[in-house]
């Protein structure tokens, strides 16, 4: 699988920015925390913005368009399971990544409703885990399968 051209990052960058943009917008009118409000606090959001930024680009990029948008849910397979970097450091880097973003930016807005929000989304990412893992390890699975029946 080759990886996404250029005009496909443009078009990535701009579903991940409209996520944390909406996540933004529901914090606006919130109620804020001044214990959160430190440049401590603040360094800390900015290092889990870039790690999970870094985490959902690379896997991205790792995976291509097709990876990406549930290829694997259509039949459309890889050659084989991607495994190095980020899948070498988390098994679900985009989810997680996801959920460091979410929380940089609730930190950043010192929001206790982000935080909560934040919990919620690693929960609801938690589940989809629960079902996709094996999924996507049974499919991968099958495929090894048949190739060594073709084989005999």
């Amino acid at each position: 699988m080759s990886a996404p051209r250029p005009r496909h990052v443009r078009h990535l960058l701009n579903i991940v920015t409209n996520d944390l943009h909406s996540f933004k917008i529901s914090l606006k009118d919130q109620p804020t925390l001044d214990a959160l409000s430190t440049p401590a606090v603040q360094a800390l959001a900015t290092l889990f913005f870039v790690s999970g930024n870094v985490l959902v680009l690379t896997s991205m990029w790792a995976l291509g368009f097709t990876g990406t948008y549930l290829g694997d849910y259509f039949g459309i397979l890889m050659d084989k399971m991607v495994t190095g970097f980020p899948f070498n450091v988390t098994d679900a880097p985009m989810y997680y990544g996801s959920t460091l973003s979410f929380l940089a930016t609730a930190l950043w807005f010192a929001s206790p409703a982000g935080i909560l929000l934040t919990v919620l989304v690693l929960v609801v990412y938690k589940i989809a885990l629960m079902y996709e893992d094996p999924f996507t390890s049974e499919i991968y699975a099958k495929r090894e399968r048949e190739r060594a029946v073709k084989r005999q």
